[in-house]
């Protein structure tokens, strides 16, 4: 049978969104990433709440853009403006777990027609789409990580107005929207370099996965 080069081109989109769609929900689902960080960024000390009441008030915002369950922020005042921005970035979630679902299902299907034999994946340079996946992949946290490195609150502005055009009521008010006082620019920060790290580990992965069999093949 003839190889796709179709086949490959999409193997190799959908990879990159696969990994790069579930390095974006490491940080949401696994909440203990915010744990950790109550005390090492001294949010009790900053903020003269308890820990308790700063992990009660980010466990009903998570449950409210995660599970869609009512929006509050435990003992924390909220505003209006501040509950819509949140309803906007429930959207953002739900559309990253749309993108990992069927990325996932996409290459299982891709997969499974492999290896039944009913397609053949070019291979490009001698690689296969794994590891032009995680080049694709890796590049675009070289770029993106890099530009946010040199100025993070600008690339922070730009990410809101990218996502959420026209709006500023991301512009919370710490008096009227106080969940923006245990939520810092340092938290968002540290989300971002964690996406990086889970994505660059899953770039490694596919790349080196693709030179062990290429170097078996050649055995």
């Amino acid at each position: 049978m003839k190889d796709s080069k179709i086949a490959s081109v999409l193997c190799i989109v959908v990879l990159a969104l696969l990994i790069l769609s579930f390095s974006i929900s490491v940080p949401i689902l696994f909440r203990p990433f915010y744990y950790i960080q109550i005390n090492a960024l001294d949010l009790p000390e900053q903020t003269g709440w308890s820990e308790e009441t700063i992990r009660e008030a980010y466990d009903e915002v998570l449950d409210f853009c995660v599970l869609g369950k009512p929006f509050g922020t435990g003992q924390l005042a909220w505003s209006e403006s501040g509950r819509s921005h949140f309803a906007d970035v429930r959207v953002l979630f739900l559309a990253d777990f749309a993108v990992l679902a069927l990325s996932a299902v996409v290459c299982a299907l891709l997969l499974g027609l492999r290896l039944n034999g009913k397609i053949h994946f070019h291979h490009p340079l001698g690689r296969g789409p794994g590891f032009w996946a995680g080049i694709l992949a890796a590049g675009l946290v070289v770029v993106v990580g890099g530009l946010a490195a040199l100025n993070f609150e600008r690339a922070f502005v730009l990410f809101h107005a990218i996502f959420f055009p026209g709006k500023d009521n991301w512009l919370f008010d710490p008096a009227t929207d106080q969940i923006i006082q245990v939520m810092p620019e340092a938290f968002f920060r540290n989300c971002a370099i964690l996406i990086g790290l889970v994505l660059l580990a899953c770039c490694a992965i596919l790349i080196l996965s693709d030179l062990i069999v290429s170097r078996h093949r050649r055995q």
